[in-house]
């Protein structure tokens, strides 16, 4: 397998589906499973019953996974959505934004 390039605390934007065109944070990547968790997107809701832990019950409401091929990592110059390539810099691997040419970490 290549190296990440979606990592955890990066913006990305979603390429299609009901969220399409919605950006957020990555929270979670699992790359066994080819799926990213991030923030405010594919929201569910799942219906709890009172429990002894959670005597209300209600309704609780948590961005579920989605697989990493929905995704594209945000330009930093603009928010759009680019594809990665990498560079070695001052001996480092670093990602670069394809699109601007901007550096993604530093």
């Amino acid at each position: 397998m290549g190296a990440a390039k979606i990592k955890k605390g990066d913006n990305v934007v979603v390429l299609s589906g009901k969220d399409k065109g919605r950006s957020g944070t990555v929270q979670q990547v699992m790359p066994k499973e080819g799926k990213v968790v991030v923030e405010g997107v594919n929201v569910v809701a799942r219906h709890r019953k009172p429990t002894q832990q959670n005597p209300q019950g209600g309704i609780d409401r948590f961005p579920a996974p989605m697989n990493i091929s929905k995704v594209a990592v945000a330009d930093p110059k603009d928010g759009k959505a680019t594809r990665v390539r990498f560079e070695e810099k001052d001996g480092k691997k670093v990602r670069i934004a394809v699109k601007s040419g901007e550096t993604i970490d530093g």
